[in-house]
Order: structure tokens, then sequence, then C-alpha cells
């Protein structure tokens, strides 16, 4: 797929761009950049993931916050299904209310229902001016008061609200050498503004700030408004998953929860798993309820990974939640399905899977749980 990187027409005023889906994510924003706009996601992985990936994962990021899920930002498709045909739903339009909105079923399929080969997307225009706050926190509930404060005081110009723990925090200071500038707290919480107007937005971001210290809702806070300091903060939320591979053997759990449950998991496999894993971390995306679940060994052990699965998904079952938020089922969860879909759901996605792809060949194994 990497050979299908051509850019096939990019509107500027539409701000709509159509591409083959083998053209890498931070590609398509360096070349959106030169026109004023961005790519309406943006991943830790943007330097290597493909487009036509994203859409097939239906990728969340850093900024779904602001700019939603990709099921709002794809205005069409071009699919290749399993028979051969190609699907030509590559519409700009924004508004198309001509029968089912197939290319949908597509979003977030991981490859099952057919290949996507083309994309056209709405692109965002690029803001004239950013600012990123990093706050400390003494526990979790103190982060949801962040959240909540910000939604009130920067509305239209709050693009990201990320939180991670003082664990994580302590990995990438040890395994890269990132240096933390606020003092130790067991929680911090990264938020970015971004507008068209620097005193406009300055002055609500500092008005949100001066809320937040004085009635006691954070510890701690810095304001970063140039380039380099705006990279360094963002590193430190960016660069964990990078910290985690030099530490040992990492099980990843991507989860949705309610927001007032989403730290809960992090603490009780703390306690759970004592003794047996080096240690369990928390980080994640506050404004859209994910959290990334991240639990070290020494070595890989069976031992451990029985005292995690099931039991993670049965808490976030409990819980009303989804145990994979944006990564996908793949084949490691597949069997997993049902702590978050009904068995009505199941049956329906596996007669659609037999619809479009019969003889089972567009990524087997993947998503749907094998009879």
């Amino acid at each position: 797929m990497s050979l299908m990187n051509r850019i096939i027409t990019l509107n500027e005023v539409a701000g709509i761009l159509v591409c083959q889906s083998g053209c890498i994510l931070e590609n398509l924003d360096d070349l959106l950049a030169e026109k004023g706009l961005m790519m309406p996601l943006d991943l830790g992985a943007k330097g290597s993931c493909h487009i036509g990936g994203n859409a097939s994962t239906n990728a969340g990021g850093l900024r779904l916050l602001r700019y939603g899920s990709l099921h709002g930002s794809i205005l069409g498709l071009e699919v290749v299904l399993a028979d051969g045909t190609v699907l030509d739903c590559l519409s700009t339009m924004r508004k198309d209310n001509t029968g089912y909105d197939l290319k949908q079923l597509f979003i977030g399929a991981e490859g099952t229902l057919g290949v996507v080969t083309a994309v056209s997307i709405l692109t965002p225009p690029r803001p004239k001016c950013v600012n990123v706050a990093l706050m400390g926190c003494v526990d979790f509930s103190q982060v949801q008061n962040v959240y909540l404060t910000a939604k009130k005081y920067l509305g239209e110009i709050l693009s990201a609200v990320e939180f991670f723990d003082e664990g994580s925090s302590q990995l990438v200071k040890r395994q890269l050498g990132l240096q933390n500038p606020l003092e130790a707290c067991p929680f911090y919480v990264l938020i970015e503004t971004s507008g068209s107007n620097e005193k406009h937005d300055q002055e609500k971001l500092d008005s949100c700030l001066e809320y937040l210290l004085s009635h006691k809702i954070i510890e701690d806070g810095t304001v970063a408004t140039d380039q380099t300091k705006i990279k360094l903060l963002w590193g430190l939320r960016e660069n964990i998953t990078e910290a985690l591979v030099k530490d040992g053997v990492t099980y990843k759990y991507d989860i949705s929860l309610p927001l007032e449950y989403l730290y809960d998991l992090v603490e009780i496999m703390q306690h759970r798993l004592k003794g047996v894993a080096k240690y369990t971390i928390g980080y994640g995306h506050v404004g859209d309820g994910n959290l990334h679940l991240n639990i070290v060994g020494e070595t890989h052990s069976n031992e451990l990974l029985n005292e995690i699965e099931p039991f993670v998904f049965e808490w976030t079952a409990q819980h009303k939640g989804s145990i994979s938020a944006e990564h996908g089922l793949g084949f490691k969860k597949a069997k997993y399905i049902h702590y978050s879909k009904t068995p009505e759901a199941v049956q329906l996605m596996t007669k659609l899977k037999s619809l479009f792809d019969p003889k089972g060949i567009l990524n087997p194994y993947k998503m749907l749980p094998q009879r």
C-alpha cells in the first residue's frame, strides 16, 4: 500500500483532500500546512502510519475532542471488495443523503470488509496560535475538575485534554531523560488551545488557570507558547509509549470508560498485581474517556497474563465501557468482543462479514470471534 501515495485533489476553498490510502499521515499534514490547513487527527505514529490504515481502524488520536472521529471527517472512500469489485464512494460532498452511507461500514472495520484504496477527508483550517498548559493534580477528581473548568473557560479554542500519572512521568525521565518542569504530583493534565487570535486565546487561558489555582483545583502549572517548550511538554505525554518499550514486556490495554471511573482500573490493577508485575501506569485522553492501561513485567509471564485477562475486560464491561477505544480488536482481542457488544450485534456483524467476504480472505481471524 505504501506505493499508493498519490494526492488526487486538494480543494483549498472547501478544505477537502482526496488521496490514495498509502499516504503517510505526517506527510499529508506537512503538505496541508503550506495551504493553511491541517489533518483532523494527530497520532504518535504519524510519521509512519498510512491514512488508509487510519480509516480502517477509525484512529482517534490526541485531538478527537476538537475535531471528532474519522466517522465525521471522512467524506468518502474507495474500497476494493473481496471479489475484486472497486466500490467508488469517493464523494467530496459534506451533505449526501442518497441511500445508505456505505463508507461508514469500512471505517473501523480493520480491513475485514474491504481494502481501502483512497480517502476523501475534510481538513480544518490550521490554527494561527497554539498554547499548551501542563498542570499538577493530587487526585483524579481534580483531573476531572480541570476538564470541566477548561470546557467552560476555553470553549471553542480547546483542542486537547490529556492526562498521565506520576509513574508515567518517572518512566520518560528514567528511560528518555525527559524532565517534567513541575514538582512531583500524582497526576498531570496537559491542555492545548488552538485559535486564530493570540491575545484572545492567551486571555482565556490565563483566566482558566487563575480560576484553577485560586480554587485549589491544581497544585502547580506552567504554560508554553513557543514551539520549543510546546514540543517539550507534549513530549512528556507522547513519548510514554516509546519509554515503555525500553523497560520490559508491556501488556497494553486501550479502553474507554465513563470519566468518573477512568483511573479506577489502574489503581485496582496496581493492587491486584503487586508482587507480580514491575509496575502499572495509566495515561490517556480525558476529553473522550480513553484510558491507556500499561502493565510492565520483567519477561512474558502466563501467570501475569492470567491475572490481567479477562479481569480487565470484565471490569470494563461492568462499568459500561469499551474494551477497545481506538486501537481496534485485531486478532488478540477478537474473542473478547462480547464484553462490549451484544450477541445480536455480533451476529449482525458476522452476517455482514459473510456477505462482503464469503470466503473469509480479508484479514481473517481479526475483529470477529472464530466459530
